[in-house]
């Protein structure tokens, strides 16, 4: 069962609405006027900081226009290491963990993903920063599952291939859900992701047969 986080401060609460200032300008400004066609300085002005404020909570306009979905994962590897252990399948850990990460997002979350999801088509910068950060991503899950399962070291390989198969199901799940008619909302996504995890177990089963 995950921990509840302290109350945020005062000056903490100032500094989450700075920053969540910036990625909805941000997110607005890009898909107005495309990724490349919004400067760092444009985006400064509009949210009244300056760069070196910027740089406190962003290393880049990859960073900002990943953010919904940077801070999702974010919430997943903290979520994982607040966790109890159970004796389950590691693969239904990851899926409840993500569900779980989903659900603790600020309210607009699923339409910021929608307007990131948008704004990286098309933009190879955001796309390769997105898979650095997946890697780190799966190397720090990877350790907190070290640290809060017995995992023997021989099982590696399948752990990091757990955690790879929990982004690569996000990632098919995001398509299922924009997909789908209606608005998108934050449940649908969480049960795009149920879905795709629950074909998980029948994807071995598949026999590949000459046409």
């Amino acid at each position: 069962m995950s921990t509840s986080p302290a109350p945020a401060s005062l000056r903490e609460r100032k500094k989450q609405r700075t920053r969540q200032s910036l990625i909805d300008t941000a997110l607005a400004k890009f898909t107005d006027q495309g990724f490349d066609g919004t400067t760092l300085d444009e985006l400064c002005e509009a949210v009244e900081v300056s760069k070196t404020t910027f740089f406190r909570y962003f290393g880049g306009k990859e960073d900002v226009a990943l953010a919904p979905v940077e801070d999702m994962w974010t919430a997943f590897v903290a979520d994982l290491g607040g966790r109890d252990p159970e004796s389950r399948a590691l693969v239904d850990v990851l899926r409840d963990t993500l569900v779980s990460a989903m659900r603790a997002m600020p309210e607009g979350w699923s339409q910021r993903v929608l307007l990131s999801r948008q704004v990286a088509v098309g933009a190879p910068s955001i796309d390769a920063h997105g898979k650095q950060f997946c890697e780190r991503t799966t190397n720090e899950a990877v350790d907190v599952l070290r640290q809060r399962y017995d995992l023997p070291d021989e099982v590696d390989l399948q752990v990091r291939l757990a955690m790879d198969l929990a982004i690569a199901a996000f990632h098919r799940a995001l398509e299922l859900w924009l997909q789908r008619a209606g608005e998108p909302t934050r449940e649908g996504l969480a049960d795009c992701v149920r879905q795709v995890f629950d074909a998980v177990p029948g994807v071995l089963e598949v026999s590949a047969r000459p046409a």
